[in-house]
């Protein structure tokens, strides 16, 4: 059998146990109530909007990544005083000038006497303009001949002169509320007089890796499979603009089921991001843990491929304030369905939490044609040329090879898409410039 078969072999037998266990048409028997995959991405942005936000004061370094809690307003005029633009000469009235004896105006030195009439001084970049100066000339456009200096173009008053204040005045807006720390940012409010900033810190994320059968090293034997999710969740919740404050891996057992139920509500992190578990299987303690926690579920089960026992439920005591309030998002324990479920659910949470705009949808024509699934939507790595959305191969829930080479998943609708069509991109975090850590 071809990979190629092999592809067709998977996503059939797929779609095959879909029908039996989800059919959404009204009165079929068995019918699953899955979020379709759109709703469940606003309900994870809701949610995370309704949370209370935190705040805190940081040092500028400590500020990137972060979003601003407070608009970012100038401390003082920009630049502070008229300064040059260029190397080169300053000079007062029309030309040829007398160059002034002595040393130049440099950057960072003390305010320099000012021109008298028909007197040049050589002045540099960033140094602050003497008095009575008409213009800047640059060096390249200037000539010495002795003491004269002569200009060998048309000499405009103000040229190559900054004047005070003319990136911004004391007290203007210089960014809002909301807007993320940048490296830009961070230069910004430096220049504007800035030591610190209020921002919204990172959303605490604590992994709860549940599971058995999973190695953390060495080859798969015996039944027994490497744990996939571990090294690829932190780094993947980081990128996304996350603080992983802890990676604990929890058994099936009814031990496990125990320390799954400590764990959710003694947590102090803003989410709880469990995998596995989260189908109905005789192992599978979320659902019942969450139900004993008191959790209210907000989605259970979303209409996607790979990944639809996925959830996200609502943590804390709401008579105790929104500051109680925390978040679990339930990931299947599939690799790939567990990428679906970070998509899905996790990132518009975490994005609304940290108090981040959600990202802009865009689309891209898609080169083939793609198969779909019959009722739900499904996410399928690509590849994104200068053209096209390439599918790529081995995008079975198991299956992290393809999403390794991905540039991102294309969001294929039911009953599938025809080749140039367009299709939305969820974009992969490296790719797309995730957050700056």
């Amino acid at each position: 059998m071809t990979p190629t078969d092999a592809d067709h072999t998977l996503q059939a037998l797929d779609e095959a146990l879909a029908l039996v266990s989800r059919d959404p048409r009204p009165g079929a028997a068995g019918t699953h109530r899955a979020a379709a995959w759109p709703q469940a991405r606003e309900a994870a942005a809701r949610a995370g909007s309704a949370v209370r936000p935190r705040t805190h004061r940081v040092p500028l370094a400590d500020a990137l990544g972060e979003v601003l809690a407070q608009s970012l307003e100038a401390l003082t005029d920009l630049p502070s005083f008229d300064t040059s633009a260029m190397d080169g000469w300053a000079v007062a009235g029309p030309g040829p000038w007398t160059v002034r004896p002595g040393g130049g105006v440099l950057a960072g030195s003390d305010r320099p006497e000012p021109l008298a009439d028909g007197e040049a001084v050589r002045i540099a970049t960033g140094a602050r303009i003497p008095a009575d100066t008409t213009a800047v000339i640059r060096s390249e456009h200037s000539r010495e001949s002795g003491t004269q200096l002569h200009a060998d173009r048309t000499v405009l008053t103000g040229q190559d002169i900054r004047p005070r204040g003319q990136e911004c005045r004391s007290g203007d807006l210089l960014l809002p509320a909301g807007s993320l720390v940048t490296p830009a940012v961070l230069g910004l409010a430096a220049a504007a007089g800035y030591d610190e900033l209020a921002t919204r810190p990172r959303p605490r994320v604590e992994i709860l890796v549940l599971g058995d059968e999973l190695l953390t090293e060495g080859r798969p034997h015996d039944g027994l499979i490497r744990d996939a999710l571990s090294p690829m969740l932190g780094p993947w919740l980081t990128r996304l603009g996350a603080e992983v404050t802890a990676t604990r891996r929890l058994g099936d057992d009814p031990e496990g089921a125990k320390a799954l139920l400590d764990a959710i509500t003694c947590s102090d992190a803003d989410l709880v991001l469990t995998t596995g578990g989260t189908a109905s299987g005789p192992v599978d303690h979320v659902h019942p843990v969450l139900q004993e926690a008191g959790a209210e579920l907000l989605v259970d089960g979303v209409a996607v491929r790979p990944g639809h026992p996925m959830l996200l439920a609502r943590l804390g005591d709401k008579a105790s304030g929104q500051d109680a309030v925390r978040h679990l998002v339930g990931l299947p324990g599939n690799p790939l369905a567990a990428v679906s479920g970070l998509l899905t659910l996790a990132e518009p949470l975490l994005r609304a939490l940290a108090g981040r705009r959600q990202r802009p949808r865009y689309t891209v024509p898609v080169q083939g044609d793609v198969p779909g699934h019959p009722y739900d939507t499904r996410l399928v790595p690509v590849l994104l040329t200068d053209e096209h959305a390439v599918p790529l191969r081995y995008n079975g829930p198991a299956m992290l090879r393809g999403v390794a080479a991905a540039d991102g998943l294309a969001v294929v609708p039911p009953h599938g898409a025809h080749d140039g069509q367009d299709l939305e991109i969820l974009d992969l975090p490296w790719v797309s410039g995730g957050c700056f850590t």
